[in-house]
């Protein structure tokens, strides 16, 4: 699939990776991009990375009546970046229920009730992309994040329908699965972290290409090669 000049929507645009896709996109010429979050107020340094091109959008993927309302304000986009994300820490035995709920609502059904929403969009503009940026913790789950590895794992299974699904309607489908990467929700994690200015460009790359799984990161690339070769030892590894 090619970007430039393609209409891009991400979500949790306002730092972090979020951020960095809108300025990647921004670089690779796409014609304009929806920048998403919240609070109005938290895309004022976004929007001034190029007004012309990029359009603020209120969206909290928890609440329908926004994702509708976006659904109809976004209605040239062709490439949907999921991007929105929440993490809570706590072991599957400590976790709380509201925290639990918490990954959830935003991870997984945040992102189902976005996706469903801009299909019919994507569509209708001749086809086009949907990348889910969900995480390694997807295919293994971190002890210390049990219920962020859930909802990332629950969203992978989600994103793996959803490609079966779209594909008769011209709609590639993109699973990102990053490793540490240098944001605010990472700050707590004591690991080398990757930029999320490298982070995006390998996406960018990867969906450039049409490669269906992305690994982003030397953390992530290094994580799925041993993966590949032994699931079991690499969940022996996490547990650790």
């Amino acid at each position: 699939m090619k970007t430039n000049q393609s209409t891009v929507l991400v979500t949790g645009a306002n730092r972090g990776i979020g951020k960095a896709f809108v300025e990647g996109f921004l670089a690779q010429g796409a014609r304009k991009i929806y920048a998403a979050a919240r609070k109005r107020s938290d895309l004022d340094a976004i929007v001034a990375l190029d007004p012309k091109r990029i359009v603020p959008l209120v969206l909290d993927v928890t609440k329908p009546e926004q994702v509708e309302a976006a659904a109809k304000v976004a209605a040239d986009v062709n490439l949907l970046i999921n991007n929105a994300g929440v993490a809570t820490f706590g072991t599957a035995t400590e976790i709380s229920q509201a925290d639990l709920k918490k990954d959830l609502e935003v991870n997984y059904f945040g992102l189902i009730q976005v996706t469903q929403a801009f299909v019919p969009v994507i569509e209708k503009n001749g086809g086009g992309g949907i990348a889910n940026v969900l995480s390694v913790v997807s295919l293994v789950g971190f002890p210390s994040i049990a219920g962020y590895s859930a909802s990332k794992a629950a969203a992978w299974s989600f994103t793996q329908s959803l490609r079966a699904d779209v594909a008769k309607r011209h709609i590639k489908v993109f699973s990102i699965y990053p490793g540490p990467i240098d944001t605010d929700m990472a700050k707590d994690f004591p690991m080398d972290k990757t930029p999320p200015s490298h982070v995006a460009q390998e996406v960018i790359q990867g969906i450039e290409k049409g490669a269906e799984d992305i690994f982003p990161d030397p953390m992530s690339k290094q994580f799925y090669a041993a993966w590949k070769a032994d699931h079991k030892a690499a969940e022996k590894q996490f547990a650790g």
